[in-house]
């Protein structure tokens, strides 16, 4: 069975390397500022006794007063797994740096969160709409999202 690193356990480990970079942990999550998230993601990966070399899923919540950055990691190496969170603020241009270079994995899991909440990840080399057609009103996901008149 795979093996929970919980925040308490991870975030030293952080910490250490991005005194910066940790906003603080709590069960079994741990919340990076997000301009963080690359350099952290690329420690987590290259780290070995960490060696969380498999990017599970990234996922956005929107709570209106922000967004969510949820990312659920796994080592096959040493078993265990993590969730890495960033909160980014603001409605019109969300962003935090992609992790597509880190787990290119992330590619259409970015491309997911940016087509359907709005959140953007810079340095992405192919931000477009994977769900949704270019041109579609807004990103329906979204709280505030308000279906057009038709």
């Amino acid at each position: 069975m795979t093996r929970a690193m919980r925040g308490e356990e991870l975030g030293p480990h952080i910490q250490a390397a991005f005194p910066q970079g940790v906003e603080r942990w709590e069960g079994g999550s741990l919340w990076i500022r997000p301009e963080a998230v690359l350099d952290v993601a690329r420690f987590l990966k290259e780290t070995p006794p960490l060696a969380f070399d498999l990017l599970n899923s990234i996922t956005a919540v929107d709570y209106v007063e922000h967004f969510e950055i949820v990312y659920h990691l796994t080592s096959t190496v040493h078993n265990h797994k993590a969730v890495l969170k960033a909160r980014v603020y603001g409605r019109e241009l969300p962003s935090l740096p992609s992790v597509t270079s880190v787990w290119q994995g992330a590619d259409f899991q970015e491309r997911e969160v940016w087509d359907l909440m709005g959140v953007a990840f810079t340095g992405h080399a192919n931000l477009k709409r994977i769900m949704l057609w270019e041109g579609f009103p807004g990103h329906p996901l979204r709280k505030d999202y308000l279906e057009p008149p038709r």
